[in-house]
């Protein structure tokens, strides 16, 4: 029985536990926090085979220029002196080409679709119960023409892939969403999309991984690796000495701190995102991106919740009023009836997500240390990813060849 040490515990690092321990490993998470908090909690809880474009896309970099200086726009970089984030910076652009994206779209597509197999397996299983898992799809809400034209260039790129997109005029829209006021000039409709309720996910396979016996220690944080001859030896927390012969790092937006200790090169940063529950009936039925507002909307179990932003200002978690008020303004502008309530505004919390320079997740084993597996840099899609990442990350460890092609996740890659 192989032991494993899953460094992180949000759904990539659990994803990986799961699927770990059905090979038959003896595994540990640990991960800094409680695990009752962070991305993994606060996401929009999309499972999006039609999310096909990586972040660094072409002009994503300008953009942030322009907003940079807007604490409240969609996609903030708070301007600061971090060679770190320079370096990254600059790879990001190098990565924002149209020949980059277009090898990148069907590798996203194919780890989407196994992904959101795999949600459903899980659930089939009933290892955790019972969960929200809609496939109503994902409406991507429009006001303006030309946020029209850029989406249906990429509704052609899904449907050639095999996707299926529909096109939905106000007439067909308000059919759909009869039970709220939006204003939008239309919709174009990724019936291949799903959603969950994270909130409800995660606690449930905490619970299920403890009692088939994976030991779960949280607020345990990682101090030094001893490595010799291509492995790691040994992994020292704040509370204890692990010598395994497997190590995964998932630690989210803390792998790549985590990486410089071991002497590799990961570049990330952390993206910063919000969220707002509204916990009364909105009307809500099917999730959606506002995409002037470029946020997304979700109804979940209980509750509908808003979210959105990508705020590059290091690790922290800093709750911006701007921005969050900015949710908010996005949400009236979308929806007239609906406007987020101060107290709902006040009890907004943030997540950071793991950002690559290409926006494509790490995923593998590094030519540094033989028995070390790195599973980050998610992005936005951490959440939607989270199985297929795990079931992959178990089958390197374990030896078995991999679900699908992961080339293009090498975590020694050049940028």
């Amino acid at each position: 029985m192989k032991e494993v040490l899953v460094i992180g515990g949000g759904i990539v690092g659990l994803s990986s536990a799961y699927f770990l321990h059905k090979q038959g490993c003896k595994v540990t998470v640990v991960d800094k926090s409680a695990m009752n908090s962070g991305a993994s909690f606060v996401n929009a809880g999309y499972l999006t085979p039609s999310h096909i474009i990586p972040l660094a896309a072409p002009g994503m970099i300008s953009m942030g220029l322009r907003m940079m200086f807007n604490a409240a726009s969609p996609f903030y970089m708070k301007p600061r002196w971090d060679i770190d984030f320079f370096k990254w910076a600059r790879y990001f652009h190098r990565s924002s080409t149209e020949q980059k994206v277009a090898k990148a779209i069907p590798v996203i597509k194919d780890i989407n679709i196994l992904s959101q197999r795999l949600y459903h397996e899980i659930r089939d299983s009933g290892d955790l119960g019972d969960f929200q898992l809609e496939q109503k799809g994902l409406l991507m809400l429009y006001q303006k023409e030309a946020s029209f034209e850029h989406e249906m260039e990429v509704a052609r790129k899904a449907a050639f892939l095999g996707l299926e997109v529909n096109n939905l005029d106000r007439a067909a829209l308000a059919a759909l969403e009869p039970d709220i006021e939006i204003n939008a000039k239309g919709a174009i409709h990724y019936k291949c999309d799903g959603h969950t309720t994270p909130g409800e996910i995660m606690p449930k396979l905490i619970a299920y991984l403890k009692r088939v016996g994976v030991s779960i220690r949280t607020k345990e944080e990682v101090e030094h690796f001893g490595f010799s001859n291509k492995k790691i030896t040994s992994v020292l927390t704040n509370k204890g000495v692990f010598a395994p012969e497997a190590v995964v790092l998932a630690a989210g937006s803390w792998s790549g701190l985590l990486a410089k200790q071991l002497r590799l090169k990961l570049p990330l940063q952390a993206g910063k995102g919000y969220r707002i529950n509204v916990k009364r009936p909105t009307g809500i039925r099917f999730p959606a991106i506002l995409m002037e507002a470029k946020m997304a909307v979700t109804p979940m179990a209980g509750f509908t919740r808003f979210a959105g932003t990508m705020e590059f200002s290091g690790i922290n978690t800093k709750i911006r009023k701007e921005r969050v008020m900015a949710l908010a303004k996005g949400t009236n502008r979308f929806y007239p009836q609906l406007q987020v309530l101060p107290e709902e505004r006040e009890d907004a919390q943030t997540g950071m997500r793991p950002v690559s320079p290409d926006g494509l997740p790490y995923i593998g084993k590094t030519g540094t240390y033989d028995n070390l597996v790195i599973a980050t840099g998610h992005a936005m899609m951490g959440w939607s990813l989270g199985p297929a990442t795990g079931k992959i990350i178990a089958q390197l460890v374990t030896d078995t060849p991999p679900e699908m092609d992961i080339t293009a996740f090498h975590p020694d890659r050049r940028f």
